[in-house]
């Protein structure tokens, strides 16, 4: 069985993988600032190609606060599944009681 292999020059090149949600965040701001420039070229008025651009602003803000609170929710589930849930208000598994009372029910009435 082979080893692990050496690392090569493209290996250590790879930049480390980039967050979508900026990414998605970076085109919005290109696109809040190309839509109204080609709403200018198109002979739309200044006014028009502001507002635009504006609302195009706030709807960029929104989804990237949207986007952030995702990542953080899928981050906090994440760590979740990988420490047990063990503690004082926290079941090991469905079913598990350790001691306490009972109410009858697996014992034949007589």
């Amino acid at each position: 069985m082979p080893g692990p292999r050496p690392a090569s020059e493209a290996d250590r090149a790879t930049p480390p993988p980039r967050d979508s949600a900026t990414d998605v965040v970076r085109w919005a701001a290109f696109s809040c600032l190309l839509v109204p420039v080609v709403l200018l070229g198109y002979g739309a008025s200044l006014a028009d190609a502001v507002g635009t651009a504006l609302g195009l602003a706030a709807v960029t803000g929104a989804c990237r606060v949207l986007l952030r609170q995702s990542e953080r929710g899928a981050a906090r589930l994440a760590a979740e599944d990988r420490a047990p849930h063990r503690g004082r208000h926290h079941r090991t598994g469905t079913g598990s009681h350790r001691g306490g009372r009972h109410t009858g029910g697996d014992t034949p009435v007589g």
